[in-house]
Parts: C-alpha cells; structure tokens; sequence
C-alpha cells in the first residue's frame, strides 16, 4: 500500500513538473574499473584482490536551474562473479544547487562530496562497494570561494528486531584565504552511531565511534616546476564508547602527508604517529602506533572525463612492510540535456 501511493506520489509530481517552463531532462553515465591487490602480511584477512566494475546511470528531471531530481542505478560487477552484477544500489535524490550552497537528499554518489576524507577516517573500499550516501548532504561556499563547510548523515542500516541501527554523521571543510598565500586549514570529523536492534540481547549495548583530524596544509601547486606540491599536517583523534562498559575513549595521533605531480607521475607519502586507533570505517593500519603509506602513482591514461592509474603502494608500520598494486580506471561522460519541456 505504501509503495503504490508513495510510486503514485512520485509519478504525478514527475508529470506535473515537466509541465512547468524550460524543464529539461539529462542523463548521465560514469564507472569505475579497479584490479587492487593488497598483500597485507599483519591484516591476513584483508589480504586479497579486489577487482570488478561498477558503472552508474541515471537521468536528472531539473525543474529549473536551481532545483532537480535523479533517478538511476549503480551496478557493481565481481570479475568472475555470478550472478553478472553483484549488488545493484539506486540513485535516487533531489538536488538543489546555487554558487554558494548545495542541498542533496536521497541515495545519491559519495564521489565530489565526501571522497576525500583521509584514510584513516574512511577507507578507500567504500568507493568499490559502498559508493552512495544514504541521507543528507549539505554544502556551503562562500563568494570568494576560500571557505567551504559540508555537513553530512548516511543511514548505514534500518533498525528492524534483528538489524542494528547505525548511521554515520560527519562535518568537513576547508578554509584559504587569498591573504596568506599558499596557507590552508582543513578539518574532517565523523561519527558512527549504533543503537543495536530493536529486540536488544542482555550483552548488547549502544557504542559509539568515530574520529576526527585537524590539519594545517601548504599548497605550491603551480608555483614550482612541479604541477602539484602540497605539505600537510596536523592532528587526529579517535571517539570510541559502548555506552553502559567504558567512558569515551580518545586515543591522539599525529598525521602529516605529503603530495607532488609532474606530468602523469606522482608520489604521496603519509605519516602517523601516536596511541593508536579504533575506527570502524577507516583503515586498519592506524590501529598501529606508527605507520607509513607511500605510493607511487603512473597515470598513463588520460582523455577527457577519462582517467587511469597504476598505483604502487608500501605500508610500513613497526611489525611488517606490506605492498599493494592497483590499476583504477574512472570515467564520467558528463550531464547531457537529451529533452525540454514547455507550456
């Protein structure tokens, strides 16, 4: 009952706005191509090769230039995987979008929003098999373009009497003024609740967890022979509880990485130091109190909206050095208005 009026809803507010004046309709197909094979010798589990395909399709009814709705599919394939696509999630949201703020709710791509979160607090598996955020997404601009600010939920699971309900909430933003030249400050947070089940076992409990890092960067990007340099570093911290066992735990690090490019080759390195931390959805490696990412970045191919790259990874943390190899190919056609409506 509810799906047929909540499809009757939809349908008649579609037809109602292709109505209105200068509605256009767009479509828009991107994927993402990666083999990354990870030999991890301290995390034996996460010691495997990911490889598959995930393309996405969608097509946008924009009312007008300020507001929109999506709808689509993301479709991962496994290579070798049976049945073809292995999880399909949809894309469903309403958008509005001005120069100085961006609204999105629904099911809608984590990629340009939320993607470059560090490492540490979301690792880089969710853009293979978590590619959407489930909720809300906010972003302010502002008219200089030296300071933006984006706040953020993503439903992660619907309480039912067996499935915990668990939602992750994050702020991020940037400030650069023109008046300190290449000078910036970033900060990223987010944070993990979960309410268990509604049917709670006697050994259950609500626990939170997440992080947060604070960072202060130098960009020379241009301003060298180098197409890109940029210096950061800062601090970071973890937020850890199971409410009703422990008090709020907050372990302290020291973060600092380090960007350069020319032409197709490039090298990031980033460094952690300190008591180690817990976070569900970061990378494990900074459960260590010391550890050492350095890769090695080839992008052979370029076109437009085309990119791939070989990447050449070596963790390095106090009981092993591992090594990672990856090949990602991304792709993104771009909107394209395929209809207009009048009066």
């Amino acid at each position: 009952m509810n799906k047929k009026f909540y499809l009757t809803a939809f349908f008649s507010f579609f037809i109602s706005a292709m109505a209105m004046a200068q509605t256009t309709l767009d479509v828009d197909f991107s994927g993402l191509g990666f083999l990354d094979n990870r030999e991890y010798k301290d995390f034996v589990s996460r010691s495997r090769t990911y490889s598959g395909t995930r393309v996405a399709l969608d097509f946008g009814l924009n009312i007008d230039s300020l507001n929109s709705f999506v709808v689509g599919a993301n479709g991962l394939h496994e290579f070798g995987a049976v049945p073809f696509f292995l999880k399909v999630d949809p894309i469903a949201y309403y958008q509005f979008h001005n120069k100085n703020w961006q609204f999105n709710i629904g099911e809608f791509s984590r990629t340009g929003l939320i993607d470059n979160y560090p490492r540490a607090l979301l690792n880089d598996t969710l853009q293979y098999y978590r590619p959407n955020i489930e909720g809300m997404f906010l972003r302010y601009l502002s008219n200089n373009k030296d300071f933006t600010e984006s706040l953020w939920i993503d439903w992660v699971s619907r309480q039912t009497d067996t499935q915990r309900e668990e939602f992750l909430f994050g702020l991020e933003g940037k400030y650069k003024p023109d008046h300190y030249g290449p000078f910036y400050i970033s900060h990223y947070f987010l944070l993990l609740h979960d309410a268990g089940a509604a049917i709670l076992t006697p050994d259950d409990h609500i626990m939170d967890n997440g992080g947060a890092q604070v960072r202060l960067g130098l960009d020379f990007s241009h301003k060298t022979f180098l197409d890109s340099l940029s210096i950061e570093a800062g601090g970071m911290v973890s937020l850890e509880r199971t409410r009703g066992v422990d008090q709020l735990q907050k372990p302290l690090g020291f973060v600092a990485s380090a960007y350069l490019s020319y032409w197709r080759l490039a090298i990031f390195n980033e460094f952690y130091a300190g008591e180690g931390s817990h976070i569900i959805y970061g990378d494990s490696f900074y459960e260590k109190k010391f550890y050492n990412r350095l890769d090695f970045i080839i992008t052979p191919f370029v076109a437009s909206r085309l990119k791939g790259q070989f990447i050449f990874t070596v963790h390095k943390d106090p009981g092993y050095t591992s090594n990672q190899e990856a090949f990602k190919l991304t792709y993104d056609l771009g909107r394209r208005k395929i209809a207009t409506f009048k009066n």
